[in-house]
C-alpha cells in the first residue's frame, strides 16, 4: 500500500508539475501576444495619423491647384486678348500701307500734269504775266488767265503740302503702330511664359496629388492587413483564455515600413548604402560599430538560415512571412540557429569583420522577394 502510495503522490507532483510548466507557457504566449497587440494597435494609430497627414497635405494641393487653374485660364484669357490686339495693329499697318501706297500712287499719277504745267511756268519765265498780256488782245482774258495759272499755282502747292502732311502723319502713326505691336508681342511672350510656369505648377500639383493618392492607397491596404492580424491576435488572446493551446502569431512587416528598429544599438554614426545593379538602387547597409557589438532582430520572425556563406562570412537570415526576409552578414558570433522563433530587438549575434578588415555590420532586407532600401524601413535617425 505505501509503495501504491508513492506512486500516487509522484503521479499528482508529475501533473501538477505539468499544469504549472502549461500554465507557464500560457501566460508567456498570454504576454507575448498581448505585446503584440499592443504594438498592432500603436502602429494603427500611427498610419492613421499618416493617413490624415495626407488627407491635408492633399486637400491643400487641391486648394493650390484650384487657384492655379484660375489663374492659368486668366492667363490663357490675357493671352487671347494680345493675340487679337496683336493682330488688330497688323491690320492697321496693312491699312496704313495701303493708304501710304495709295497717296505714293496718286502722286505718281498727277505728276505728268503737274510736270506739264510747271515747264509752261518756266517757259513764261519772269516776264510771264507781261507775255501773257502782250499774248492776249482782250484785257479781261489776260486778268481771268492770270486768276486762272495763280489759283492752278495755289492748288498744286496746297496739294503737295496736304500729301506731304499725309505721309509724314502715316509716317509718324507707323512709327506708333510698329512700337505698340512690339510692345505687344512682348507682353504676349510673357504670358505665354506665364501660362507656361502655371501649366508646370499644375502639373507638379497633379504629380503630387497622385503621388499621395497612391501613398493613401497603401497605407489603406496596410491598415488592413495590420487589422487582420490585430484579429487574429484577439482570437488567440480568447483562445488561450479559455485554456485552448493556441499557435504563436506574428505581425507582418509591410505596416512598419519606416518605424524597424536598427539591428545595431552602438553605432559609430557612419554608415553607408551598397548599391548594385544597372538601376544603381540600394540594396543593403553597412553600418559601423564596434567590433562585439549586440546585433538584434528588426523584426519578429522564423531564423531561416544561421551558418557561414561565402562573401558574408557569419550570416543569420530571419524569415518574416512569405517572401520577407532581413538579412545580418559579417557576424563575429551568431547566438540563434534556424528554425529559432525571434522576437523583435531580440539579440541575434554580434558585429565582426567586413572583408575589407573594417568592423561593420552588413543588412539587407527583402520585402516580396525584391532588395529595397533599409534606409527607407527604419527609423530616421540623425
Amino acid at each position: 500500500m505505501r509503495a501504491s502510495f508513492c506512486r500516487r503522490v509522484a503521479f499528482v507532483t508529475a501533473a501538477f508539475a505539468a499544469a504549472s510548466l502549461n500554465l507557464a507557457a500560457q501566460s508567456g504566449d498570454r504576454g507575448r501576444t498581448e505585446a503584440l497587440s499592443r504594438r498592432a494597435a500603436e502602429r494603427l494609430q500611427a498610419l492613421q495619423r499618416e493617413a490624415d497627414k495626407l488627407t491635408s497635405e492633399e486637400r491643400t494641393l487641391l486648394g493650390d491647384l484650384r487657384k492655379l487653374e484660375v489663374d492659368r485660364q486668366i492667363k490663357l484669357e490675357e493671352r487671347e486678348q494680345l493675340v487679337e490686339q496683336v493682330a488688330q495693329v497688323g491690320a492697321e499697318l496693312d491699312a496704313n500701307a495701303d493708304r501710304t501706297r495709295e497717296l505714293e500712287a496718286q502722286e505718281t499719277n498727277s505728276r505728268p500734269e503737274l510736270r506739264a504745267r510747271l515747264i509752261d511756268m518756266y517757259k513764261l519765265g519772269q516776264g510771264r504775266y507781261l507775255r501773257l498780256l502782250l499774248s492776249t488782245s482782250d484785257m479781261r482774258q489776260v486778268g481771268q488767265a492770270a486768276r486762272t495759272l495763280a489759283a492752278l499755282a495755289r492748288i498744286d502747292h496746297e496739294r503737295l503740302v496736304i500729301r506731304e502732311r499725309m505721309l509724314r502723319e502715316l509716317k509718324t502713326a507707323r512709327a506708333t503702330l510698329e512700337d505698340r505691336r512690339h510692345q505687344l508681342n512682348v507682353l504676349r511672350v510673357n504670358a505665354e511664359r506665364a501660362e507656361s510656369a502655371l501649366e508646370e505648377a499644375v502639373a507638379a500639383r497633379n504629380s503630387l496629388i497622385h503621388d499621395i493618392d497612391g501613398r493613401r492607397d497603401l497605407n489603406a491596404q496596410l491598415v488592413a492587413e495590420l487589422q487582420t492580424a490585430q484579429q487574429k491576435l484577439q482570437a488567440t488572446l480568447r483562445d488561450l483564455s479559455n485554456g485552448v493551446p493556441a499557435d504563436a502569431e506574428s505581425l507582418p512587416i509591410r505596416p512598419f515600413r519606416g518605424d524597424l528598429d536598427w539591428p545595431v544599438s552602438a553605432t559609430t554614426g557612419n554608415r553607408r548604402s551598397t548599391r548594385t545593379g544597372a538601376s544603381g538602387a540600394a540594396t543593403g547597409l553597412e553600418i559601423s560599430a564596434a567590433e562585439g557589438a549586440l546585433v538584434s532582430a528588426v523584426h519578429e520572425g522564423i531564423v531561416a538560415f544561421a551558418d557561414t556563406f561565402g562573401g558574408f562570412g557569419n550570416l543569420v537570415i530571419i524569415e518574416h512571412g512569405t517572401q520577407n526576409f532581413s538579412l545580418y552578414a559579417n557576424l563575429l558570433e551568431m547566438s540563434v540557429k534556424k528554425g529559432d522563433r525571434i522576437e523583435r530587438g531580440q539579440p541575434i549575434g554580434t558585429v565582426g569583420l567586413a572583408p575589407a578588415g573594417s568592423s561593420e555590420l552588413h543588412f539587407e532586407l527583402r520585402i516580396d522577394g525584391q532588395s529595397v532600401d533599409p534606409l527607407q524601413w527604419l527609423k530616421k535617425r540623425p
